[in-house]
């Protein structure tokens, strides 16, 4: 684990309203370089809203948002994204019918050089080369990367989904229930992809109700509860039941 001492992206006291709606009250929340930190809460805790003020989906009614020390003031997720804050929700964003590596490149296709390039053909014997090994970097083993998504198991795509997240983030990657109806070995292929991650140095947010996958992957572990930050520990000061009361709020 690699952790520096300035906090990578942090949000300080921020407060989420909808009309009379307190979705979020307060929150405090720091994430360092090489760090996984666990999301967690009951439904209605606040997680969703905050991951979209961390994603720069909605800007805090009050507060602030801080990457590396700078007060940022995000205007769209495009905003977040152009910074380095990569965002992987449970509706994983594959577009099925195009190959890996047109959906681990969409959005940020390469062209080939000169007149054809700017004609729109595409580079794509270098798009599948770099996809196989940017997802190979993060321990993804995809037979071809020509190979159609709608060919991959459910396991798989959001394997390459996450990959895709993981490959192109320079800074933080914010992973909303990532092991989600996946089976035990599936579940474990995406942890060790996020293992992956913190090693790269990547700060990591892990949103997840499958607690066991919680105590396995993470570094600490911060607690919402009816939009409040009421637990910000270590994971090893936590087993299931403990952390479960604290989320339940019977400890």
């Amino acid at each position: 684990m690699i952790i520096q001492d300035a906090p990578l992206y942090e949000v300080k006291n921020v407060s989420k309203n909808y009309g009379s709606v307190v979705a979020l009250s307060h929150v405090s929340m720091k994430l360092h370089a090489g760090e996984v930190v666990g999301l967690v809460g009951d439904n209605g805790a606040g997680k969703s809203t905050l991951v979209k003020v961390l994603s720069g989906a909605h800007a805090p009614s009050f507060g602030t948002v801080a990457l590396e020390g700078i007060e940022r003031h995000w205007h769209s997720p495009h905003d977040a994204l152009a910074a380095g804050v990569e965002t992987l929700y449970q509706d994983s964003g594959l577009a099925p019918d195009l190959s890996v590596s047109a959906n681990v490149f969409l959005g940020r296709e390469l062209y080939v050089k000169g007149f054809l390039g700017k004609m729109g053909f595409l580079a794509q014997k270098s798009m599948d080369s770099e996809a196989h090994h940017n997802l190979e970097r993060v321990g993804i083993a995809v037979p071809q990367s020509n190979r159609s998504v709608s060919q991959l198991s459910g396991g798989q795509r959001q394997a390459v989904a996450i990959g895709r997240a993981v490959s192109w983030a320079s800074k933080v990657i914010i992973l909303d229930e990532p092991t989600n109806h996946l089976g035990a070995r599936q579940a474990g292929e995406v942890l060790s992809v996020i293992k992956a991650a913190r090693e790269r140095g990547l700060g990591v947010i892990f949103i997840s109700h499958t607690l066991p996958h919680v105590l396995e992957v993470t570094d600490r572990i911060v607690v919402l509860r009816l939009g409040k930050v009421v637990a910000d520990a270590p994971t090893s000061t936590f087993d299931a039941e403990s952390l479960l009361g604290t989320i339940t709020g019977l400890l």
